[in-house]
């Protein structure tokens, strides 16, 4: 299971545009200052069927739907407002449906039972062709396959189809090749920011010598460390090696896997360097492992945290800003380039009707996408957002520089990877990599079950 625009892509090309959005990142994410004022009222186009908007809709009155994500927290109430223009706009009445990793799972219970929702936010490639192999999955009608294509490139096209058929529309994206730092600590500490990962090192032990712990990891979610490894892997191996690697073309004994995971030791295998050690990780979630290290004052838990965009959405509810409290500097380069790994959740149809169509082509569309802009703590791949609609500069330049980057972007490994590897709690490459984060010296041990793990769930 692998996304059809990473297999297809030019290494070459690839690398030069990474090259470009990194550079483009690192001129501008730090020096950003942030202002996080927005208005609920600012949420979006509103009106009737096509008055003022940029997509048609058709009315709706007395239908309903239910859309199930696996999103909780602000980023559920996020989403929930661009439902609440969709009802509004035509009369359809939507429930969200709170759903838990992995989803396929989730999906496969509601489906036994005779229940399930009428659309699904997929995070995965290969959960998409899950879906469609399950027989799950509708094709798109032609309304929402002309919205996508008058807003998304091709890339972004490409890995919502399956054998060429469009099924998912990539609502969400982010940039998961940033790290966030308390601005407070770096300054105290005299720290700068790092472009090479011997930077990094440096920085992070200037950090450690004014008393601050360097790093956080959430390491109770596996997902969060398999973006950790996607990003070395990038950077050192390069965009042909890793392709081959989300294909399973190579095994993951290969020696640059052993470079990658060297690399990550020097982090997690460097004592007090993460917060609560080995042991505290991996008792932490991802939100916490954000918000620790923008409370506390002056003394934190850990003065920088690995994740994408989408930490904004904790960073302010640890009431810090983006851009004064908390910077960001794009994720230094243990290789030739820096890394430019990037993910996303698509909207994929399960109970074809018009209102479900409807409900896709509204979610391929800019209106819904800015509603969510404005919003804070979301990146869409739809060209056609106005990049002003971003709430601070920061999250601007990050946006601008996703869409800049056009076809050519690494997708996130994991996530094209079959689910029983790539995404499931407790199992394969997320149980492998937080059983490494225990123990960061057994790295061949690490290997030979990231392998056996891998030849499994492919079945080659």
């Amino acid at each position: 299971m692998r996304s059809t625009s990473s297999t297809n892509r030019k290494p070459r090309a690839a690398k030069t545009a990474a090259a470009a959005l990194a550079a483009a990142l690192a001129l501008s994410l730090s020096a950003c200052g942030g202002d996080d004022d927005k208005s609920s009222s600012d949420s979006g186009p509103t009106g009737g069927t096509a008055t003022g908007t940029g997509v048609t809709l058709p009315k709706l009155n007395g239908q309903s739907l239910q859309v199930a994500a696996v999103w909780s927290g602000e980023e559920q109430a996020n989403f929930k407002k661009v439902l609440a223009e969709f009802e509004k706009r035509t009369g359809a009445k939507v429930t969200f449906v709170p759903a838990q990793d992995p989803i396929v799972n989730f999906l496969g219970s509601k489906i036994a039972g005779g229940q399930p929702p009428d659309v699904a936010m997929l995070p995965q490639p290969g959960a998409i062709k899950q879906a469609v192999d399950k027989k799950w999955a509708k094709p798109l009608g032609a309304e929402a396959k002309a919205e996508l294509a008058k807003n998304y490139s091709q890339g972004w096209q490409d890995i919502g189809k399956v054998g060429g058929t469009q099924y998912g529309v990539y609502y969400k994206a982010a940039n998961k090749s940033l790290i966030w730092y308390n601005a407070k600590v770096f300054e105290n500490a005299g720290a700068t920011e790092p472009k090479t990962w011997a930077e990094l090192l440096t920085t992070a032990q200037t950090v450690y010598d004014s008393g601050v712990t360097p790093f956080s990891v959430g390491g109770a979610e596996g997902w969060t460390l398999t973006d950790w490894f996607e990003n070395v892997y990038l950077s050192q191996a390069g965009p042909e090696k890793y392709d081959q690697l989300a294909k399973h073309e190579i095994k993951w004994t290969d020696p640059s896997v052993k470079d990658a995971l060297a690399t990550l030791g020097q982090v997690w295998g460097k004592k007090d360097y993460v917060a609560g050690g080995a042991k505290g990780a991996l008792q932490t979630d991802f939100p916490a492992s954000v918000t620790q290290v923008f409370t506390g004052g002056d003394q934190p838990k850990a003065a920088m945290v690995y994740e994408g965009d989408f930490a904004q959405v904790n960073i302010q509810t640890a009431k810090a800003k983006v851009g004064t409290d908390a910077k960001v500097f794009p994720f230094p380069k243990a290789g030739d380039t820096a890394p430019v790994v990037s993910g996303g959740d698509a909207a994929v149809i399960l109970k074809d009707s018009k209102a479900a169509q409807a409900l896709a082509t509204f979610l391929a569309s800019p209106d819904a996408a800015t509603i969510q802009a404005k919003l804070g703590g979301y990146l869409s791949p739809n060209k056609n957002v106005d990049i002003s609609s971003y709430p601070n500069p920061v999250q601007q330049k990050i946006a601008k520089a996703l869409i800049q980057s056009g076809d050519d972007f690494r997708f996130d490994m994991s996530d094209q990877a079959p689910q029983a590897f790539g995404g499931t709690p407790g199992k394969g490459e997320w149980k492998a990599l937080q059983d490494f984060l225990a123990n960061p010296k057994d790295i061949a041990g690490t290997q030979a079950k990231l392998e056996a793990d891998a030849a499994a769930a492919y079945g080659n």
